[in-house]
């Protein structure tokens, strides 16, 4: 037997091309029903001299007789300050059977992509039909993908986009329209909240950022930002009015979104309708009317890196058969 002795080098605009949305949320579907190992990742704090604090993840997954991923991932929210993106990382793909590593990925690239693509996998399930308004909260990298992830699942008409930076959601409306989307910059969050059927939130904020007074029935409200306790985008009341769903446990652990409202008497863990991996079982039945207001929060898991590094290397193969 003749075993790999290069790890192949996938550079950031090859992993983009292999992972158009389409194709990556049916992967994170199909990988979701299939599972595969996932360990807790491991999370330490990092610090910086005269500013705010990093983090760095560890993540890895595997299937028996296939490929072992780990991801190596860098979150520095003082880097927008430094006019560079808040969090870097790199993915290593091994053959599961026998520990060859086979290839090194842009671990940004997927993380960004799968993101949003999991964003899109529970809007399949949780957003109305007919969701044809989305507001984005965050112009950052993830963001920037939210569009055309939704709207492979959803008939978007028109997209708002909000950010602190008024500046930075004038840029992706712009860079929306040249994507061929119906898309402006706007100032007012309560109002563009309460106009939207899809509320998705990508941002590294620490104070809640959405109210759950905003929301009205038949809403969708996608939360992503809050990976640690400190991390909020949302209020208890958009817990306490929403069929809430997480896209693994972790969440309930390690989302400030989550713990805060559970702090604050809105949202209690026996009250969970399910997980991403129940939705796309069909152990969950997911959205029930056109009324219902839902909530979906992430945090990411290692199964989706996996996934979407997996898609990558097949394609590559195929190309190089």
């Amino acid at each position: 037997m003749t075993l790999r002795r290069h790890v192949r080098i996938v550079d950031t605009p090859t992993t983009r091309r292999e992972l158009p949305f389409a194709q990556l949320i049916e992967a994170l579907r199909a990988l979701f029903v299939e599972g595969c190992e996932v360990p807790s990742r491991h999370s330490h704090g990092i610090d910086v001299p005269g500013g705010e604090s990093g983090t760095v993840l560890l993540m890895p997954a595997w299937r028996s007789g296939h490929h072992f991923g780990l991801k190596t991932v860098l979150v520095f929210p003082g880097n927008a300050t430094r006019g560079l993106p808040g969090l870097h990382a790199t993915y290593t793909l091994f053959d599961a059977t026998t520990g060859v590593p086979l290839a090194q990925l842009d671990g940004s690239e997927i993380t960004s992509r799968r993101t949003a693509a999991a964003s899109a996998l529970a809007a399949s399930y949780l957003a109305r039909g007919d969701a044809g308004r989305l507001l984005i909260v965050g112009a950052g990298r993830v963001g920037s993908l939210l569009a055309p992830a939704m709207h492979a699942v959803r008939p978007l008409r028109s997209i708002s986009v909000w950010n602190r930076d008024p500046l930075r959601a004038e840029h992706l409306a712009a860079s929306l329209i040249t994507q061929g989307f119906d898309a402006h910059a706007t100032d007012h969050l309560e109002r563009s909240a309460g106009e939207a059927d899809i509320i998705s939130c990508a941002t590294l904020s620490h104070s809640a950022l959405i109210q759950g007074t905003w929301l009205r029935p038949g809403t969708h409200l996608d939360l992503i930002g809050s990976f640690t306790p400190a991390m909020r985008e949302a209020d208890a009341r958009c817990f306490a009015r929403s069929q809430v769903y997480v896209d693994t446990p972790e969440a309930l652990v390690k989302s400030g979104d989550v713990l805060q409202a559970v702090a604050e008497g809105a949202f209690s863990v026996a009250n969970l309708q399910g997980t991403l991996a129940q939705l796309c079982r069909g152990e969950r039945p997911g959205r029930r009317g056109t009324e219902q207001i839902t909530l979906f929060k992430s945090v990411g898991t290692a199964l989706e890196d996996l996934a979407a590094a997996e898609l990558v290397w097949d394609a590559l193969a195929r190309d190089s058969a």
